[in-house]
């Protein structure tokens, strides 16, 4: 019998799988090997690994020599990798957590994201991917490889006009994005009843003229009414306005009235590039000491 499956079987025998955590597990020993070197992962990198399961993908992670950090919510299959992986934790290869990966601290020194997450957290995910990789007190991250619902892949790739949407702008505020292989529902057990897909999101360092997080704030209220011209859905200042530094809701009150006859506003959201959401981040914030 295959790894995988055998790794899969070993804890559905302890356990059945719990639908509430969207526990899908490869079972493709060719998929894992596949999706590791598309990570490009190798011996000098510490990779996280999110919702590790039966372990399918830590055996392969493992396997390249790095060492791996997995954040595991569900408590019998972190008892399941405990004693699985008994070896590689006694010798320091492997962390093993127990917990919500979106709420417990990660290692400071992580350099890839490596997992098969469960779909409903995707958004979310990314959100801390982020939070993690901007921060002054960690490594910079190189690349994160996740296994996500197709939709949500095309969605954060923006690959066709209709997945134009904040997500994929703010994505791109700080990572270049591809999708990898397609994954088809025979690949896991359960099968799920969506087309999956590697998505792969590279930092690119850029460095935007006007505070990134106005930029966040702009796009997300934009797109709240995507079917609305900006100058409707920019009127009122964004709710988390004030989380920006030096902003607030007199400020950009103010700022709105010295943008509300430019020609930007009467055009709907998804016919902006990430570089006009850019300059109009730049004109807002200069109409300061013009208001």
């Amino acid at each position: 019998m295959k790894r995988a499956r055998r790794l899969v079987d070993a804890l559905r025998a302890k356990q059945p799988m719990n639908k509430a955590l969207g526990q899908h597990f490869l079972v493709h020993d060719d998929v894992l090997e596949r999706t590791v070197e598309w990570a490009e992962v190798d011996v000098e990198d510490h990779v996280l690994e999110v919702g590790p399961g039966p372990g399918v993908l830590t055996d392969a992670l493992l396997a390249k020599g790095c060492k791996v950090t997995a954040i595991e919510l569900d408590d019998g299959a972190h008892d399941h990798l405990k004693s699985l992986f008994a070896d590689a934790i006694a010798e320091e290869r492997l962390v093993l957590m127990a917990g919500d990966a979106l709420s417990l601290p990660w290692p400071s020194d992580i350099s890839r994201v490596v997992a098969n997450i469960p779909y409903q957290i995707s958004s979310p995910l990314i959100d801390v991917i982020t939070r993690h990789h901007r921060n002054p007190n960690t490594a910079p991250l190189q690349d994160i490889v996740l296994l996500v619902q197709e939709e949500f892949a095309e969605r954060v790739v923006m690959e066709y006009q209709s997945d134009v949407g904040s997500l994929g702008m703010v994505v791109a505020l700080d990572f270049d994005v591809e999708m990898g292989e397609r994954v088809p529902p025979h690949a896991f057990s359960p099968m799920p009843k969506v087309q999956s897909r590697l998505l792969r999101m590279t930092p690119h360092e850029e460095e935007w003229p006007c505070d990134r997080r106005l930029l966040v704030q702009m796009i997300r209220s934009a797109f709240e009414q995507r079917r609305k011209k900006l100058k409707r859905t920019l009127t009122n200042p964004p709710r988390r306005i004030g989380r920006v530094p030096g902003w607030h809701a007199s400020r950009w009150k103010r700022a709105y009235a010295v943008m509300q006859l430019d020609p930007r506003l009467q055009r709907r959201p998804e016919t902006f590039e990430l570089e006009e959401w850019v300059e109009l981040g730049v004109d807002f914030a200069s109409c300061e000491e013009e208001a």
